[in-house]
């Protein structure tokens, strides 16, 4: 099961998920962003470390370093 957070502002659930991407200097980095919907790269659980906030103009969750 997706982690998952709903909005304060909204009421819409957004769910977490991971990426890796290749920057372009070629380093590769994982990267981690919320969704409306459970697509391939969901995550159970947030990562260590990171606590989830909401934008206050959007009603967005993001992640935040701990």
């Amino acid at each position: 099961m997706a982690y998952s957070v709903a909005s304060k502002k909204t009421g819409r659930t957004f769910y977490l998920h991971q990426k890796e991407v290749t920057l372009r200097g070629g380093r590769k980095q994982l990267i981690y962003f919320f969704a409306g919907t459970v697509r391939d790269g969901a995550v159970d659980g947030l990562p260590a470390g990171y606590a989830v906030g909401e934008n206050s103009k959007t009603g967005l969750p993001i992640l935040k370093k701990a």
